[in-house]
């Protein structure tokens, strides 16, 4: 019998014990979930800005004359025309045209591009990729245990960055950085990648650099930030602010089992594109008949359902609910969940069964958040 697989550690874990941090699981990471209070991390986000450790993502460099015709063959978009330094957000599926995994691509070059996969995907994204590969003048690099990734969330959050010391080179000022796009830097002498991407719908912004200098640019930030209402914020309310901004969470509303079309992601399928690419067939030939559909739900009270629970129509079983949390920001309860097609509706009355009590909640359209512009 082997010997299970230890824990991982970010480089930033020292900092975080320090500052008090509860730690979780997180594919096999040891993450902070809070420093202090999911509700306080989640509002300083809303209304100033937070501070997040993301280093557990997967980077995954692809270089090579084929990079942008083998990512079109590979993913589900059309990878091949993004601008150089935009970021495009992607699907790796299946044969059978399930989701993989969802991930975030960023030109960094003509031939150079870097793949962005979730920390619980990254051997079976790093190895589709390789495996999906074959025939092209391409390398597949995984270079994750080298990156670290903060990230800077919050209406504040241009402000931090511009007042960070040791940020230099910019080759963009983060005034014309616009949303899902990206800028080379430096910081203290070390590459840096600003991009104006995020999680958590707001505005803000993904760092990359090399792990050796995650813990003097966490401190950096964090002087900045002092006076911009700036705090270390986990993964809990990392959580509540994409389920607010009804953005999907792999393992919750995408899996294997589930096609884009399902899951509201058909826009992110590049059908038009002359190149295949793998899962084609079966997103050409859709989802089964009456295959459940991501829908969001909320109601009244304090309860909300939560993952697996299930969602009921008179006396039947229609769906289960995948994400639902009390939302800090609307004061009720928010739910996302798959349900029967027949149900979807907007406005449709539908039951949540939280723990044997039958609670009313109605169907919504996503996100139930949308930042002001």
């Amino acid at each position: 019998m082997s010997d299970p697989e230890p824990e991982r550690t970010s480089p930033l874990h020292a900092v975080h014990s320090g500052l008090g941090a509860s730690f979780t699981d997180f594919a096999g990471w040891q993450m902070p979930v809070r420093y202090t209070s999911d509700l306080a991390e989640h509002a300083a986000v809303r209304t100033a800005a937070g501070i997040f450790d993301l280093s557990h993502m997967a980077e995954i460099l692809v270089y090579g004359r084929d990079a942008g015709v083998f990512l079109d063959t590979a993913m589900a978009g059309m990878l091949s025309t993004i601008d150089l330094m935009q970021a495009k957000y992607s699907l790796l599926l299946t044969e059978s045209g399930g989701i993989l995994d969802d991930v975030v691509v960023y030109r960094l070059g003509d031939t150079t591009f870097l793949v962005v996969a979730n920390a619980g995907n990254r051997d079976a994204a790093a190895a589709a990729l390789s495996e999906r590969a074959a025939g092209f003048e391409v390398t597949v690099d995984d270079q994750s245990d080298d990156y670290a990734l903060i990230a800077v969330q919050g209406p504040n959050s241009r402000a931090i960055l511009e007042q960070t010391a040791g940020i230099t080179e910019l080759g963009l000022p983060l005034d014309e950085l616009t949303y899902y796009r990206a800028t080379d830097a430096f910081f203290e002498g070390v590459p840096l990648l600003v991009a104006r991407t995020g999680y958590t719908g707001e505005d803000g912004f993904e760092l990359y650099l090399r792990t050796t200098a995650a813990v003097p640019l966490w401190h950096a930030l964090e002087s900045a930030g002092a006076q911009h209402g700036l705090v270390p914020a986990g993964l809990a309310s990392r959580d509540t602010l994409r389920l607010e901004a009804g953005m999907p969470l792999y393992g919750h509303e995408l899996d294997t089992g589930t096609q884009p079309a399902q899951a509201g992601l058909g826009r992110v399928v590049s059908l038009s594109k002359d190149t295949d690419f793998i899962g084609r067939s079966a997103v050409e030939a859709g989802p089964a008949e009456n295959a459940r559909v991501l829908v969001g739900l909320v109601s009244e009270g304090r309860r909300a359902g939560r993952a697996g629970y299930p969602v009921v129509s008179g006396e039947t079983v229609i769906g289960a609910v995948t994400s639902g949390a009390l939302s800090p920001t609307l004061g009720h309860p928010i739910m996302m969940a798959y349900v029967e097609p027949s149900h979807a509706e907007p406005g449709t009355a539908l039951v949540v069964d939280v723990r044997g009590t039958p609670i009313p909640a109605t169907v919504t359209p996503l996100p139930f958040y949308r930042r002001k512009k």
